[in-house]
């Protein structure tokens, strides 16, 4: 049986020796958002969410993907598709905030063309 994302989460960060504030100052994302990650109230936090904490533990965002039941997954995704979808969220990080929000804009504008053809 896979491992469920909140325990990968927890067991890495603990072997890391960080506390869930430690993650929270490195990553922006709140303790108790981690928290609740981490205990199972939260299965499918943002992919985005999942970038920064693969970045940070040194985990391998595919398989946190997959972890999580989401589309991208190790088992759903090939190589090329991980390596697109893992320069996307580098390029997406060197952006201002505003660029950010330009960026996902014009996603689900080619996303709602996609599905109207």
């Amino acid at each position: 049986m896979a491992e469920a994302l909140g325990d990968i989460l927890k067991k890495k960060r603990i072997d890391l020796g960080l506390s869930l504030r430690d993650v929270e100052r490195e990553t922006g994302i709140r303790n108790a958002h981690l928290s609740q990650i981490e205990n199972h109230t939260i299965s499918r936090p943002e992919m985005a969410m999942l970038w920064e904490l693969a970045a940070l533990y040194g985990l391998d965002y595919a398989e946190l993907l997959g972890a999580a039941g989401m589309p991208g997954g190790a088992d759903e995704t090939s190589g090329r598709q991980r390596r697109r979808m893992s320069v996307a969220m580098r390029a997406m990080g060197e952006l201002t905030p505003a660029q950010q929000d330009e960026a996902l804009r014009y996603m689900a504008e080619l996303r709602a063309r996609t599905r109207n053809e």
